[in-house]
């Protein structure tokens, strides 16, 4: 007689890999639908030329340069913050009452809806950062008050911060106590043992929370609309208090607000295969960094 219990993990098994096939299927369908429909206009002078008129002509290389930009200066300042407070908290901090307070709170943070974040942006970075820039400095005019590529990043940052805390603190935990007594014993400081024994452990972990936070903070738009993007900007100058263009945002204006829609698709599904391109590329960095740690750690 077979028992209960495996009849149930086995109907578990069933129904999960049932769902995981078709979260693949669906996935594999949405990728294959981008590529057919955007690799014919996916070409040379689309990705090194601005957009032309009402932006159904010319290419997208200062959105694509605005997109990296925000990437690469969200990842600069979500991942190290990320990473020095769950350093802190783990190693540093005693897990008592204020730990698991702060903890719930950064898990809050992390689900709370991303537009929440843009107004924040708006009221804390552009209004009262800015303006205490510009009254510092003497500016008759808004020189730092005014929306731009810096306090998107900054807004983007904080964003993702909340995951990289998670990402690195699960990390932080998989590293053995035992590993840090054994260090302690051998004479060295609490600053030596994470610097030697817990950090290169949890370098996985690092790169792991810079992994989501990229596909976190790569497809939002709803935050950048109060704290930077532009509709059309075609010379990005790349200067930090400019505004800036966004793939995200650039396909929300060519499906909701472009004179002939239809017109636009081809510069749809391409656009859309570029935001993938960019996504994937970063992932592809962080997983290779992670592979390399991995093999030096074996070693």
């Amino acid at each position: 007689m077979i028992d209960k219990r495996i009849i149930i993990e086995r109907l578990f098994s069933l129904v999960t890999s049932f769902f995981a096939m078709c979260v693949v299927v669906l996935t594999t369908f949405i990728i294959g639908l981008v590529l057919i429909n955007g690799l014919d206009k996916l070409t040379w002078d689309f990705l090194t030329l601005p957009p032309t008129g009402t932006m159904d002509g010319g290419g997208i290389l200062p959105i694509i340069e605005g997109t990296v930009m925000l990437v690469l200066l969200m990842s600069l300042i979500s991942v190290p913050f990320g990473t020095a407070i769950a350093l802190y908290l783990n190693e540093v901090s005693s897990k008592g009452a204020v730990y698991n307070y702060t903890m719930s709170s950064v898990r809050t943070l992390a689900a709370v809806p991303s537009i929440v974040y843009g107004l924040f942006g708006l009221a804390f970075f552009v209004n009262i950062m800015g303006g205490g820039l510009d009254f510092l400095f003497g500016y008759e005019e808004r020189v730092f008050r005014e929306r731009c590529l810096l306090w998107a990043a900054m807004t983007m940052g904080v964003l993702t911060l909340p995951i990289n805390i998670i990402a690195v603190t699960e990390a932080l935990k998989m590293v053995p106590q035992e590993q840090r007594h054994a260090g302690l014993c051998f004479g060295y400081t609490s600053w030596e043992v994470i610097k030697w024994i817990v950090f290169p452990q949890a370098k996985g972990g690092i790169l792991t929370g810079l992994v989501l936070s990229v596909s976190r903070g790569a497809g939002e738009v709803a935050p950048i609309l109060f704290v930077g993007v532009a509709y059309f900007i075609p010379n990005f100058s790349g200067e930090l208090l400019d505004q800036f263009m966004y793939l995200g945002y650039h396909l929300y204006v060519l499906a909701t607000q472009s004179p002939n829609v239809d017109e636009t698709l081809p510069i749809q599904y391409s656009t859309t295969l570029v935001l993938l391109m960019l996504t994937f590329g970063f992932n592809s960095v962080g997983q290779y960094m992670r592979w390399k740690n991995r093999k030096k750690l074996q070693r």
